[in-house]
């Protein structure tokens, strides 16, 4: 595909992020796609998931409906309700398939719109406001989500003509797509960084919905058909899931075979809890919390098993008789 047609093809974004040193080497811009397959229960982007614009409500913004209506006034399917203390209750029903003119005329940004389609030309002139840091940092362009390739099309797209305007890219992914569009797109790759959850397939589909069985062909694949690809495995460690030396250990010995695959433990956090709230969602981990004590022990024995793999690889061998 050519580059004018690259450049038209529109996704389904809900963010920008700007200055990012946490997704990837060096300063990179992280954009992120809306749309996943998985349902993790912890999900700390509960915006990212629904493949379809969704209006958020702040309340702690809001000017309440004494002082401020035009959001009131620009709805023109009834789907804004004035609850008794004046803020806004919305009645999700009513909101679909709308542009959301509320959240463009709310002064106050009270309403916020999670998804916009925009094109790989208009995303791509927001990443290269920041290229001084990427040529300094070696950093780039990492696309994230959601899950990047359940907008197959456009993230190909957006790859492909990042890769002709030399910029590194990478992907964030939890590995839940066809075989064929992962070996189309890692080419266009720098650098994955993939979600490893457990080994576990019923305790994955029991928390995400899905078996894990097509999400580690698609880690073998990557680690063994590209080879040269720098791939970092990552497990978001979550209480009452995957918190245990044996869950971890499995993990890190199913990576271990890969000597060019680094590995990264995530301590479960609640900081998206709030969006649920803006959304009307309740968050599925409710007040949970992770034991940080748990996470040195896991650190080691992860660490452990990697290093026996990396003193086995520097071994000299025994010449056969």
């Amino acid at each position: 595909m050519n580059s004018h047609e690259d450049r038209q093809k529109t996704g389904l974004v809900f963010n920008v992020q700007k200055y990012s040193v946490h997704d990837g080497p060096g300063i990179r811009t992280i954009v992120f796609l809306k749309g996943c397959p998985l349902s993790c229960r912890w999900c700390s982007n509960p915006e990212s998931q629904r493949h379809r614009p969704e209006l958020a409500y702040n309340p702690g913004r809001c000017l309440t409906l004494n002082k401020c209506v035009r959001c009131l006034e620009v709805c023109m399917r009834n789907a804004l309700i004035r609850k008794e203390d004046a803020s806004l209750r919305i009645a999700r029903e009513h909101c679909e398939g709308c542009h959301m003119p509320c959240a463009d005329a709310c002064p106050a940004n009270s309403l916020l719109v999670y998804g916009r389609e925009r094109s790989v030309d208009d995303v791509l002139a927001v990443v290269e406001q920041d290229e001084a840091f990427y040529a300094r940092s070696s950093g780039g362009l990492t696309v994230s989500g959601g899950e990047p390739l359940f907008q197959g099309n456009f993230v190909t797209a957006l790859l492909r003509e990042a890769r002709r305007r030399r910029y590194r890219t990478a992907v964030e992914t939890c590995g839940m797509a066809s075989a064929a569009l992962v070996r189309e797109v890692a080419p266009l790759l720098n650098y994955v960084l993939f979600d490893i959850k457990i080994m576990d397939s019923a305790a994955h589909k029991a928390q995400t919905g899905f078996a894990n069985e097509q999400i580690l062909k698609n880690f073998s694949i990557l680690a063994e058909e590209f080879s040269d690809l720098p791939l970092m495995a990552r497990t978001p460690v979550i209480p009452g899931f995957n918190d245990t030396a044996e869950a971890i250990a499995a993990i890190a010995s199913f990576i271990a075979p890969y000597p060019r695959v680094t590995y990264e433990l995530l301590p479960y956090h609640r900081l998206g809890t709030q969006k649920y709230h803006f959304l009307d969602r309740t968050p599925p981990m409710g007040n949970v919390t992770l034991d940080k004590n748990r996470m040195p022990r896991l650190q080691s024995v992860a660490e452990g098993i990697l290093r026996a793999r990396v003193q086995n690889l520097q071994q000299p061998k025994t010449p056969s008789s």
